[in-house]
């Protein structure tokens, strides 16, 4: 089964809603927490240790996390997917199924709406997964949080990817060149976002 285009994943949605719901009562034994800007500081944490190439920036990274974290508003705990890349969405035609659930564990919902938007390339004019992610009459008080939750997604793949030039080899992987991409597609989100919201609050 192929992943889906980005028109299908505007209908992922009802898949990731779905998982938020149901999962939980299969999980036992102590909960996995993802908060994506701890991560993103552990990573921070990593790359130094390690001596990342790009070391020099990490000042710079996890103050911009810092400002995204502010902006987000509370939202309830649910059980969240938090890789939601096109390629772990399969569609086989009839519906979309959810794999690699590596990072899976209890986060707002904002991680895996944002991340599968920003992944996918779809931009904040289109806002209708959030609707019927959230289902909330206040909508228009959350697409800050959800414009900002983007750029965290961008950030921490970017931040990933860091890591694995460190300590990855994976065949046929270039981890230089997706650091690359996704720090250039970080930069024209924060470029949407203050251009819609202003200077992102410190």
């Amino acid at each position: 089964m192929p992943p889906p285009t980005c028109a299908s994943m505007a209908n992922a949605s009802p898949a990731a809603r779905d998982f938020h719901r149901e999962m939980p009562r299969q999980v036992t034994g102590p909960g996995f927490m993802f908060w994506p800007f701890h991560v993103i500081r552990d990573y921070a944490a990593t790359l130094k240790r390690d001596g990342s190439r790009l070391a020099g920036r990490l000042a710079e990274f996890l103050a911009l996390a810092d400002k995204l974290e502010i902006a987000q508003d509370p939202l309830p705990i649910v059980f969240g997917h938090n890789d939601l890349l096109p390629a772990n969405f399969l569609d086989d035609g009839d519906r979309l199924w959810l794999i690699d659930f590596e990072y899976a564990g209890f986060s707002t919902a904002m991680f895996d709406l944002a991340g599968a938007a920003s992944n996918a390339g779809m931009d904040e004019d289109r806002p209708t997964p959030a609707r019927r992610l959230f289902r909330r009459n206040a909508f228009a008080e959350i697409r800050r949080g959800h414009a900002a939750m983007q750029c965290a997604s961008l950030l921490r793949e970017a931040m990933w990817s860091m890591v694995s030039e460190i300590h990855l080899d994976a065949p046929g992987a270039d981890y230089v060149a997706y650091t690359a991409q996704n720090l250039d597609r970080l930069d024209q989100a924060l470029d949407r976002y203050q251009s819609t919201y202003g200077k992102i609050a410190t």
